[in-house]
């Protein structure tokens, strides 16, 4: 016996624009399931993790800062995986993002004026850029597989942090604990509105980052050449587009705005260098990208949703003694439904049983 997928001639529009919903229900059905079996009640605990984080502005706050790194590094993956590279590495991207962002005020702690954080930003988007160039160079001048090199360099960027954070960077007057210095107010992300909330400007760019990509691949050549090389690279370089150079230019644009997220949440929410700057919000990104259909408007929205897991896991931690793990699984379920749904919409699964075909 074995299973075959065969490509639909046509398939329904309807159903493929609803299949992010339809996975999310999905995801909550399996998440009721889990409470049940965990001895939760599944529709408060699914209260807790989906709709208490919106019940109060603070919180809302909170939700944004959540989502502002999710959203912006899955803008980047979205021209990725549409031109046909898998860049599995944003989380590294983001954390040498952020340690290049950190060399003003760590290194030149006297120099803070108006151009201190633009300029952070500017070092932290060229330190992403800088990580994602390597995938870049390896597959273009060796062919080495992008999703294994990307994702190796993730972790040879957390022990480089950590080095750092324990090390070099380690604040003197810190009583021993990692992290550097506390970042002085010239380094440090201004708050949207600080009598409300803890928000920062790291949402305002995430979601500008988001237009301008939308409007890049919606209205522009090079968006155009993204499309082509991605469904086609026959069709892209008879065209005469350069697949080497695409390759150049999607690792590059991911993960500089994987870096550019990494400093904003530096500079913005953590105000130090640590050890651990994230949660893991580069391989949550990628689920982002999917969910939000691989348009950069779409990971907007579909930012919200996966932020949502992750105030959700803490609140529902405290609220009911679950391990903060369970979000992980949320995420790991949508994204699992996210493609199983695409994959049925697209493809007609049949079972090839002794000679016998059965559809």
């Amino acid at each position: 016996m074995r299973i075959e997928l065969i490509k639909r001639p046509q398939h329904s529009v309807l159903f493929s624009a609803l299949s992010p919903f339809i996975a999310l229900l999905l995801t909550l059905v399996a998440g009721a399931i889990i409470f049940t079996a965990l001895g939760k009640p599944p529709l408060a605990a699914l209260y807790t993790y989906f709709v208490e984080p919106l019940t109060e502005v603070w919180q809302l706050h909170e939700l944004a800062i959540k989502a502002a790194p999710l959203i912006m590094i899955a803008v980047g993956l979205s021209v990725c995986y549409r031109s046909n590279n898998w860049n599995i590495g944003a989380e590294g991207q983001f954390i040498m993002g952020g340690i290049a962002g950190s060399l003003i005020p760590i290194l030149l702690p006297g120099f803070q004026n108006f151009l201190t954080l633009p300029l952070m930003l500017l070092f932290g988007f060229a330190g992403g850029a800088a990580m994602g160039a390597v995938p870049a160079f390896l597959k273009t001048r060796f062919n080495t597989n992008e999703i294994l090199t990307s994702l190796m360099l993730v972790y040879v960027a957390q022990l480089f942090l950590d080095w750092l954070a324990r090390g070099v960077f380690r604040d003197p007057a810190g009583n021993n604990f990692p992290g550097s210095i506390r970042f002085p107010p010239a380094a440090r992300l201004g708050e949207i509105a600080p009598s409300q909330g803890s928000a920062h400007y790291g949402i305002v760019f995430a979601v500008v980052a988001a237009v301008l990509v939308w409007l890049m691949m919606r209205y522009t050549i090079k968006g155009f050449e993204i499309r082509v090389l991605g469904e086609s690279p026959r069709a892209g370089r008879f065209a005469g587009f350069s697949s080497r150079k695409m390759v150049y230019f999607a690792f590059l644009l991911s993960g500089g705005l994987a870096g550019l997220a990494g400093i904003c949440e530096v500079s913005g929410a953590i105000g130090q260098l640590r050890e651990t700057i994230s949660p893991g919000y580069g391989f949550t990104a990628i689920i982002v990208a999917f969910l939000g259909r691989l348009n950069p408007l779409g990971a907007v929205a579909a930012g919200f949703v996966l932020a949502l897991t992750y105030l959700g896991g803490e609140g529902a931690q405290m609220a009911l003694g679950i391990s903060d793990k369970v979000a992980r699984v949320f995420q790991g379920l949508l994204l699992f439904f996210v493609l199983g749904c695409d994959t049925l919409i697209r493809y007609q699964v049949r079972v090839v049983w002794r000679g016998k075909v059965k559809a």
